[in-house]
């Protein structure tokens, strides 16, 4: 039987910001080199990151295990009406598949056990990414967007199309609803 990894939350620091945006970029580039190819662009922006750091309610961590940083997530908490959002959560490439990401994601709902709603999204491209919010963590799909429904804060990012960026999925988790999950 295999054994929960332990994974720590461990605070980001200001000066650690610029290898934890290189981190997450370089993370979210696996999937799209895996779909469209090297397309020399960034996958996400750096603005987006400094925008999800500087967010009302923003909280960034480092996910460590076994003393080494192998990801980590951006989340923005508000306080009054407990409805969260989990705006960045990566795992290093060279650590997929080892139950970490699962594991950090209980880490942070242990972390706010008071959040009644959490919501994030991904591109609608991230197959592993959908198996994971859905399939392991117990979100649902509750909204596509797409050119004929855009996301109301979309924008584009000095003139990039970002591969994949008009076609997202939005998904919540009810903390208040049980689930029964299975790993697989």
């Amino acid at each position: 039987m295999q054994t929960k990894p332990q994974i720590t939350l461990v605070p980001l620091l200001d000066q650690e910001k610029e290898s934890f945006i290189h981190d997450v970029q370089a993370a979210f580039k696996i999937a799209v080199e895996k779909e469209w190819g090297d397309t020399g662009e960034e996958v996400i922006p750096r603005q987006d990151i400094e925008e999800a750091f500087h967010a009302q309610g923003a909280e960034s961590y480092h996910i460590v295990h076994e003393g080494r940083i192998v990801g980590g997530t951006v989340l923005t908490i508000d306080p009054e009406t407990n409805h969260n959002e989990l705006s960045i959560l990566f795992i290093k490439g060279s650590c997929h598949s080892r139950g970490l990401g699962f594991a950090a994601w209980q880490a942070i709902e242990n972390l706010h056990p008071e959040t009644e709603v959490w919501e994030t999204c991904t591109p609608y491209f991230e197959k592993r990414n959908i198996h994971f919010y859905v399939n392991k963590c117990g979100f649902h799909v509750v909204e596509f967007f797409n050119p004929c429904h855009p996301e109301p804060d979309y924008h584009e990012t000095q003139g990039q199309d970002i591969p994949g960026g008009d076609y997202f999925l939005r998904f919540e988790k009810n903390m208040k609803e049980k689930t029964s999950l299975q790993n697989c």
